[in-house]
C-alpha cells in the first residue's frame, strides 16, 4: 500500500498529509517477530543490519517532513501576527466600545477575517503539523522503549545497555 508522503522507488520525496492522520507506529512495524528484537550484541562491529535500516528509513523520513513543517509554522505565524495585529487595532479603535460586537467585527474585517482564518486553520489541525515530526519521535521513543532503546528528535537510535538481573 502506497502511502502519501512516504519516499517514492526513485529516491524521491513525496510530500503529503496523510489525510489529516499522523501514521502510528506499532511494535510490529519495527521488528515484526519477536525473535527479530536487538539483542544488543555486536555483530562485526556495528549494529544489526535491521536497526541500521530501522533508523536510517525513521531519519529520512523525519527529513522529509521538515520542508512541509516549515512551511506550516510559517503559515501559523504569518496568520498569528496578523490576528494580533487586527486586533490590536480593534482594540484600540474608539468606536469599538461605542457599537455593537457584530458591528465592531464588521468595521475591522482585516481583524475579522484573519481571526477566522486561525480558527479554520486550528480546525484543519495545523497544531499537529507545526510539530509532525516531534509526534513521530515521540511515538517511536514509546515503541522502542520496550526494546531498551530510543531515538533523538532526527530519527537516530539510542541503544541502552541491556539491564543487568541480579
Amino acid at each position: 500500500m502506497k502511502r502519501k508522503g512516504w519516499k517514492s522507488e526513485s529516491g524521491v520525496c513525496i510530500p503529503g498529509d496523510f489525510e489529516g492522520r499522523l501514521p502510528r507506529m506499532r511494535a510490529s512495524a519495527v521488528f515484526p517477530h519477536v525473535e527479530d528484537a536487538p539483542r544488543f550484541e555486536k555483530i562485526g562491529g556495528s549494529k544489526k543490519p535491521d536497526l541500521k535500516a530501522f533508523e536510517r528509513r525513521l531519519t529520512e523520513y523525519i527529513h522529509c517532513l521538515q520542508p512541509a513543517t516549515g512551511r506550516w509554522r510559517m503559515l501559523l505565524i504569518v496568520v498569528s501576527v496578523c490576528t494580533a495585529t487586527g486586533a490590536w487595532n480593534w482594540l484600540i479603535d474608539p468606536e469599538t466600545q461605542k457599537v455593537s460586537f457584530f458591528t465592531s467585527l464588521w468595521n475591522h474585517p482585516f481583524f475579522t477575517i484573519s481571526c477566522i482564518t486561525l480558527i479554520g486553520l486550528f480546525f484543519a489541525g495545523i497544531h499537529k503539523r507545526v510539530v509532525a515530526p516531534s509526534i513521530i519521535a515521540a511515538r517511536c521513543r514509546t515503541v522502542l522503549a520496550e526494546y531498551n532503546m530510543s531515538c533523538d528528535d532526527t530519527g537516530k537510535l539510542i541503544l541502552k545497555p541491556r539491564p543487568h538481573v541480579q
